[in-house]
């Protein structure tokens, strides 16, 4: 890491910290519970509930692929991010020329240029393992959308505790699904550090910052206010 300047070595902690605090804050903490995931979670028990009860699923079917192909197209998009970052860092001797052109500092190293490209790298790797164990968690979620009991068994017990063994299965593949975004969003935030370990610590500050509104004073968390929890 003798590559790598204190300061580059202080904004990628910060980079680090700000991922890794923020997921634990949304995922593991009171106030995580009242993010625009963690609401989403009460609708997936409903869904399961309405489905054991209804006898034409067609819908259901429709919806169930409609999260596989999404989640699809990221895990694949991951691949092509990762087959990018792959070939710049095989061209480090062109892209320095151009980095020096900018004017963000000095030039950097070619061993500094290939521990960041390697560090992106890692990061879409980590999407990808996200978005494709959340494409397979999906597959067996539509597996259980099609082995639901009929609706003459909905108010059995075993049949309730189908619905929400579907629903916690249904969870879980959103849960890594936003990880794998997640990933891609600090991805963006990462890019900064090319330009300078200053402009990867606002980077990163500016990732958080869209990421909190998001989850919990969008638009779209607002409509949950004043609705009674499913």
């Amino acid at each position: 890491m003798t590559a790598l300047s204190f300061f580059d070595l202080a904004a990628l902690a910060w980079f680090l910290i700000a991922w890794l605090g923020y997921s634990i804050m949304v995922e593991r903490t009171p106030h995580g519970r009242t993010s625009l995931n963690a609401l989403m979670n009460g609708y997936r028990d409903s869904w399961m509930e309405r489905l054991i009860a209804r006898d034409m699923r067609m819908v259901d079917a429709q919806v169930t692929a409609a999260l596989q192909n999404g989640t699809a197209f990221f895990a694949s998009t991951s691949l092509i991010a990762i087959g990018g970052t792959l070939t710049l860092l095989r061209s480090t001797d062109q892209i320095l020329p151009v980095m020096a052109l900018l004017p963000f500092g000095p030039r950097p190293t070619a061993e500094a240029w290939e521990l960041k490209m390697l560090g992106l790298t890692v990061i879409f790797v980590y999407a990808f393992f996200k978005f494709a164990w959340s494409y397979r968690l999906f597959n067996y979620f539509a597996i259980m959308v099609g082995a639901a009991p009929p609706p003459e068994q909905k108010d059995m017990p075993e049949t309730k505790v189908f619905a929400h063994r579907a629903a916690n299965i249904c969870t879980d593949a959103g849960r890594h699904f936003n990880r794998g975004q997640r990933a891609f969003f600090f991805a963006l935030g990462y890019l900064g550090w090319f330009l300078g370990p200053i402009p990867l610590a606002v980077t990163t500050a500016g990732i958080l910052v869209v990421m909190w509104r998001r989850q919990f004073a969008s638009d779209a968390r607002k409509a949950f206010d004043g609705v009674t929890p499913i």
